[in-house]
């Protein structure tokens, strides 16, 4: 059970588990107040059991963590029941449906921003999409001695981890990059450090224009800044996909 909003920052969820789910329902509406949605799995020929439920939520809860896509409302991880080599397989395939279920929905609580630096720690749960290094995947923009490094994916342009972005803005930064920043700042994926700020996270954002600019404080063009190892900008290799080099 995913119950779930948007909030300022990060969409907030509840991951839970329940055998009368209608009267687990009417508790939260009486005590939870930052849920509007919720989304219900279970199984069609009710053969799932305590233990294969609590399973579940113990993995689902540990892959919204890894994921850090929402603010969790859970507190510690619920424990992990012991169950059967075929009852586990049975239920990962089971957890494998519930993300299929929730990415088509538009819920991507359980996917990782850059599936590529996933460590698998259950065999045969989650595996990386594609082991073959994209050179979209590994982008680099470097100005003013500051190095950071970027990710083109499906969803838009992560900004990676430990990248290191200009402290101030000039004047050609539009507005809604500098309150961007300034919120990426306030939320903690952004920390200061002597004079530039460095990213605590990977951070994903619509285009790579808008990580460009929040990198170096001024407008700049994302196609043109970010370039590959062997010094391609983000452009030529986009251009070599379309003609096939």
């Amino acid at each position: 059970m995913f119950e779930s909003r948007f909030g300022d920052s990060k969409p907030i969820a509840y991951v839970g588990e329940s055998e009368n789910v209608l009267q687990r329902l009417t508790s939260h509406d009486r005590n939870k107040e930052f849920w509007n949605e919720v989304i219900i799995f279970t199984s069609k020929d009710e053969n799932l059991t305590k233990a294969h439920i609590k399973y579940l939520e113990s993995v689902l809860v540990c892959l919204a963590k890894q994921a850090d896509r929402y603010q969790l409302e859970n507190g510690n991880n619920p424990p992990e029941s012991s169950l059967p080599r075929a009852d586990r397989d049975a239920m990962e395939e089971f957890v494998v449906n519930v993300r299929m279920v929730l990415g088509v929905l538009g819920y991507p609580i359980l996917e990782l921003i850059l599936q590529t630096k996933y460590v698998e720690e259950r065999e045969g749960l989650v595996s990386a999409e594609n082991t073959r290094i994209n050179p979209l995947s590994e982008l680099t923009f470097t100005v003013n001695n500051l190095i950071a490094k970027g990710a083109a994916t499906n969803e838009g342009f992560v900004l990676k981890q430990g990248s290191l972005l200009s402290k101030t803005n000039s004047g050609s930064i539009p507005g809604k990059l500098a309150d961007i920043k300034a919120q990426l700042l306030k939320t903690g994926y952004l920390k200061e450090d002597g004079d530039k700020l460095v990213a605590t996270d990977d951070i994903l954002l619509s285009s790579s224009s808008y990580a460009a600019a929040i990198v170096a404080g001024t407008s700049r063009s994302g196609p043109q800044s970010w370039k590959s190892a062997n010094g391609k900008t983000m452009k030529q290799i986009e251009d070599g996909f379309l003609s096939g080099v």
